[in-house]
């Protein structure tokens, strides 16, 4: 993550926060349900937010509550999910994937969640959804699509920019060209299945615009529906910023992935 501090947490409305679910028999295989603020415009589908951090342990889902409370002022429902980390029991690759499919099996199961799903990840959270993308079970559990914000989506540009002191390493525990490596990256599990939109900032320091090239052209030359859009003067938490004018295109790019209400 990058050293700049987290956006200020704005106060989640007292109505939103419905519940918290769990998905597994592990304290953070968790997810909080957020209904739409009262008096928003009603939006279709669910938004399952998936925050970042590099994968880490000390990075929980605690920083992504402004976003996602945003999400449900405008409207939308709203999962906050929490997984297994780098540095936690289980943790890691293959734990992680494992709980994204988990995750997104339970929220595609509850009555009160309407699709299709939405997936929003930023940094790590954009390789876990992106990843997510790929998945031959992505449309039979609903996902409409993905937007990656600023997400690690090719492993190995990471892994050469040692991005965040080597996080990718740690978190699959080992190198490019292992079984683990490949089943993990979202390079290897192309044409992704669902729709996928890249957002990043051009002055984003912590996840450079050099990860998401080679993905982008890939996918693109796989046939798959993948855009990206940059967004100007943005850095790296500019884009989980309701207050920041980078989120609007955040809003935008989940609205474009959802049908009409």
């Amino acid at each position: 993550m990058t050293a700049r501090p987290d956006p200020t947490p704005t106060a989640v409305p007292p109505t939103a926060l419905a519940a918290t679910r769990s998905y597994g028999d592990d304290a953070v295989q968790v997810y909080d349900v957020l209904a739409p603020t009262a008096g928003a415009p009603a939006a279709a589908g669910t938004v399952v937010v998936v925050h970042g951090g590099f994968w880490r342990a000390e990075y929980d889902r605690e920083h992504a509550r402004p976003e996602a409370a945003a999400f449900a002022a405008a409207g939308h429902h709203v999962v906050l999910a929490e997984y297994r980390r780098t540095g936690m029991p289980g943790g890691g690759v293959p734990g992680t994937l494992d709980d994204v499919r988990a995750l997104l099996t339970s929220v595609a199961a509850q009555p009160d969640l309407p699709r299709p799903l939405v997936l929003v990840g930023h940094s790590a959270g954009g390789h876990l959804v992106t990843w997510a993308a790929g998945q031959p079970w992505a449309t039979e559990l609903g996902v409409a699509g993905v937007v990656s914000l600023a997400g690690v989506v090719d492993l190995g540009v990471a892994d050469r920019l040692h991005l965040g002191a080597d996080a990718t390493r740690d978190f699959v525990g080992s190198g490019p060209g292992t079984p683990a490596w490949t089943s993990a990256d979202p390079m290897s599990a192309l044409p992704a299945r669902v729709p996928v939109r890249l957002v990043t900032g051009d002055r984003d320091d912590t996840v450079p615009m050099a990860v998401g090239a080679g993905y982008l052209a890939a996918a693109r030359a796989a046939g798959g529906d993948v855009t990206e859009q940059v967004v100007a003067g943005a850095g790296h938490m500019e884009l989980i910023d309701p207050d920041d004018p980078a989120f609007a295109t955040v809003l935008g790019a989940v609205a474009s992935l959802l049908p009409a209400p």
